[in-house]
């Protein structure tokens, strides 16, 4: 069992940064090829980014790349997701995951509970 705890989310102006974190505890972290994913009001759940076990592969959807950056710390076993130039379409509620798999695209095993990502046009 792995246990997820976000953190980072909040009201942050069109054009401006956040920097979310996920907290693991439980089984050892680097096992784990962790992701993030979002999902907004009446929308389905989607990927936003992911990271291998030693951090040095990163993937992220069209819709962020060149915006959002994903990040890790096995040390602190502590993965974070830095958003910049947010937009109101980046809006939602954002959830860290963990696979013990190899499709960074496909199916976690674990979830966090979500973080809320709110911005102001």
């Amino acid at each position: 069992q792995v246990q997820l705890v976000e953190s980072g989310g909040g009201l942050v102006q069109a054009g401006g940064s956040l920097r979310l974190s996920c907290a693991a505890s439980g089984r050892t972290f680097s096992n784990y090829i962790m992701g993030w994913f979002r999902q907004a009001p009446g929308k389905e759940r989607e990927f936003v980014a992911a990271i291998s076990r030693s951090g040095g592969n990163t993937y992220y959807a069209d819709s962020v790349k060149g915006r959002f950056t994903i990040s890790k710390d096995n040390a602190k076993n502590t993965v974070y997701l830095q958003m910049d130039s947010l937009n109101p379409e980046d809006q939602a509620v954002y959830y860290c995951a963990a696979q013990i798999g190899s499709a960074v695209r496909g199916k976690y095993d674990y979830w966090g509970q979500g973080t809320q990502v709110t911005v102001s046009s």
